[in-house]
């Protein structure tokens, strides 16, 4: 592989592959500081940072990892490798249910607007719940629904974010 005609070894690439992990942190923090910093000027008396003042240091704190993490890299570090005693690590990854777990997180973005929280957090926790191998047709769907309605009610109630409640806003 070449740039701008220097060769590039594969071998220093895939020894230094933590360096993507830097580009990504070095990304998301730019990504969360132009956002924070673009935003619309709020605050008040009572409240004198606004609400951009975590972005901005939680933005900050990527970048600085970042280059941490860069600079460690490069003077040799780097991550351990999986050591987990039942994971086959020469065995390819399972696409069918990557694909599918991605399925539903979509479909549930999907649905959020038009059945609202509960009902759709229902799907989303019951297909992630199927996707990763739980058959039982009595438990998984109650199990899902307790769950879904338990973090409406704790983001909806208690936190004061309001998600959509769809069509059980009347009942719930």
């Amino acid at each position: 592989m070449t740039v701008r005609g220097q060769r590039i070894d594969r071998a220093w690439l895939r020894e230094h592959s933590e360096l993507g992990v830097c580009a990504l942190l070095l990304f998301a923090g730019l990504l969360v500081l132009v956002d924070s910093l673009l935003g619309t000027v709020a605050g008040s008396d009572s409240d004198p940072l606004g609400p951009h003042a975590v972005p901005f240091v939680l933005g900050v704190l990527l970048l600085v990892l970042a280059v941490l993490l860069a600079l460690d890299v490069l003077r040799g570090g780097h991550g351990e490798a999986e050591a987990g005693e039942d994971i086959d690590l020469s065995a390819p990854m399972d696409t069918r249910t990557v694909f599918m777990l991605a399925g539903v997180l979509i479909a549930t973005a999907a649905l959020i607007p038009v059945i609202g929280w509960p009902l759709a957090g229902m799907a989303l926790f019951w297909g992630a719940a199927y996707t990763l191998g739980s058959r039982n047709p009595v438990a998984d769907p109650l199990i899902a629904a307790g769950i879904s309605l338990f973090t409406w009610i704790v983001f909806d109630v208690l936190l004061g974010v309001d998600l959509p409640g769809g069509p059980l806003m009347g009942v719930l």
